[in-house]
């Protein structure tokens, strides 16, 4: 037996990056200014963490050009997605008091 936060990815366990992925989890594509609204950070912040999460190769950082400006969006890959739904189901597990094996604990 082994407790479930062993399951938990250490990428995506920060507040702000969960919150993050969290945010993106819900749509295909999002707007870099509504994440950063919606997780109440500041741009630099926002930008810290999407470089991490880019790296990790969880999230996909797109630039179109509107005019004079770029705007930018953020989407989830693949990877991301299915790290998501692992780190929640940890996170599920561990609240319920099961254990990795799925056994409950005592």
């Amino acid at each position: 037996m082994s407790h479930p936060r062993s399951r938990l990815d250490e990428v995506i366990h920060s507040p702000v990056r969960f919150s993050v992925v969290a945010a993106l989890a819900a749509a295909d594509r999002v707007e870099f200014r509504f994440v950063r609204d919606t997780v109440e950070v500041s741009d630099s912040a926002l930008s810290k963490q999407v470089s991490v999460l880019e790296e990790a190769g969880y999230v996909k950082v797109h630039k179109t050009a509107v005019g004079r400006r770029t705007r930018t969006s953020l989407s989830l890959t693949r990877e991301g997605r299915d790290a998501f739904a692992r780190h929640v189901e940890a996170l599920r597990d561990i609240a319920a008091g099961r254990l990795a094996d799925g056994a409950e604990q005592v």
